[in-house]
Order: structure tokens, then C-alpha cells, then sequence
């Protein structure tokens, strides 16, 4: 979700590394939609990994870009994305306890980060995409925050695949406005 930062558009040629980001956060939603009996430790282990890949690309995308306007954003996105895949991967149990509220906060921060955009993107044609993209973000967070606090591993199970295959379409469908622009 982060690839929605309007700033870096036509700026990047790492835009192909979004694009794979992006489908391999579809593929892992549906598998984990289809599959829930996989387990929540493999859920929160999967999303780790994932994390730390986005992190990565993200850290790439920031300094790749011709423009340096907006790059703080996706520079902060890459070192909370890997920081937070590390700490999912490192440990199991801690991992399965606090995975909701993990996701509640990263969530709750790529909402905030794209409200922030859409609302300083100036007259855009397609400003109030930001905002419903932002409005969407937040609410997932404020769902992944009720489901850890009731722990409700089946309303997390199904908040995971949903937030995968929706980050993962939104990273695809953004990775082609990323490419470099011909001049």
C-alpha cells in the first residue's frame, strides 16, 4: 500500500519489484483464504517474511527515485515494515500474540500516511482514491485491533487473507504508475 505514494510516480525503475511484491501478497491471501487450516503461526511467520521483502523494496524505491520529494515516506515505511517482519520471524509465540495488534498498527499507519497524501496531493483527478484508499486502511486497523482484543483467531485468519489480497492488488495495480516516464 505503500506504492500509493502519487509522489514517486514515473520516478522509479524498481517499479518491477513492487509489481512482484504485489503479486505474491495476492497469491499468499488467497492460499491462506482458501487454506486457514495452515495455521496461524505459519499466517504470522508468512507475513514476516512478506514484511521484511516490502520493507526491502520500499528502502529501494526511496533511494532509487529521481525525484527526492516524498522519498521520507517510503523510507519510514521500509524501516517499520523490516522492523516489524523481524520481530514476527524471530519469535513464534510472541509473534502469535501480538500479530493482530502488529498489523493494527501498520495498518492504522499506511491509513494515516495515505489520507496525509491524498490530502496534500493538491487538485488531483484521482485525489479521493487516496482517501478512500486511506478510510480503507484505517478500518482494517481498527478491525485487526478488535480482533486481537477479543482474540479471535477466525476473525484474524480472515482479516489476514482479506488484507493480503487487497495490499497486494493495490501494490500490482500502482507498481505500472512507478515505471520511469519517457520524456
Amino acid at each position: 500500500m505503500k506504492a500509493l505514494n502519487v509522489t514517486n510516480y514515473g520516478t522509479t525503475r524498481a517499479w518491477w519489484a513492487v509489481l512482484l511484491v504485489g503479486l505474491l501478497m495476492v497469491v499468499g491471501g488467497f492460499a491462506y483464504w482458501f487454506w486457514p487450516e495452515a495455521g496461524y503461526a505459519v499466517a504470522s511467520q508468512i507475513f514476516g517474511w512478506l514484511l521484511i521483502l516490502a520493507g526491502t523494496v520500499q528502502l529501494t524505491v526511496s533511494a532509487s527515485g529521481r525525484s527526492r520529494r516524498g522519498w521520507g515516506w517510503w523510507l519510514a515505511g521500509g524501516i517499520i515494515d523490516i522492523f516489524i517482519g523481524f520481530v514476527l520471524v524471530r519469535n513464534v509465540f510472541l509473534s502469535e500474540m501480538v500479530f493482530p495488534y502488529f498489523l493494527a498498527f501498520l495498518f492504522l499507519f499506511w491509513g494515516v500516511e495515505a489520507l496525509v497524501d491524498a490530502c496534500g496531493a493538491g487538485g488531483g483527478k484521482y485525489r479521493w482514491l487516496g482517501v478512500v484508499n486511506g478510510v480503507l486502511l484505517c478500518l482494517i486497523g481498527f478491525f485487526f485491533m478488535e480482533a486481537g482484543w477479543v482474540s479471535n483467531m477466525f476473525m484474524v485468519s480472515f482479516l489476514v487473507s482479506i488484507a493480503f489480497i487487497y495490499w497486494g492488488f493495490t501494490i500490482a495495480i500502482a507498481a505500472y504508475e512507478l515505471r520511469p516516464t519517457a520524456r
